[in-house]
């Protein structure tokens, strides 16, 4: 079974940059779409950006255009999620998780999902 793998996650400072890695282990991404989602402590799971696997199309929570771009590389079946001027609030573990049908933001339609990665922001 294709088992998701996030990397990249570390301690930054306010104002840096990070790119966080989804692969995919054991298979190829077969979904329609994968999405990158964010808990920071205490708060809800939170989308942020998703693509589709084949058309490479492309979705963003609004609060993060400009700052976030998520990409794909079919070659090495991985998904990336480029994050740059960060923020203390963008302190959490991010996730990223496999959709089967369509590329939304809700939770519920991602149906395998990676173990996480923290993301640390200090000023």
């Amino acid at each position: 079974q294709v088992q998701l793998v996030e990397s990249g996650g570390g301690s930054v400072q306010v104002g840096g940059s990070l790119r966080l890695s989804c692969a995919a282990s054991g298979g190829t991404f077969s979904s329609f779409a994968v999405g990158w989602f964010r808990r920071a402590p205490g708060q809800e799971r939170e989308f942020v950006a998703a693509t589709t696997w084949s058309a490479g199309l492309t979705y963003y929570a609004d609060s993060f255009l400009g700052r976030f771009t998520i990409s794909r590389d079919i070659d090495k079946n991985t998904v990336y999620l480029q994050m740059s001027s960060l923020k203390p609030e963008d302190t959490a573990v991010y996730y990223c998780a496999a959709a089967p049908r369509s590329m939304t933001d809700r939770v519920r339609d991602y149906d395998r999902w990676g173990q996480g990665t923290q993301v640390t922001v200090s000023s």
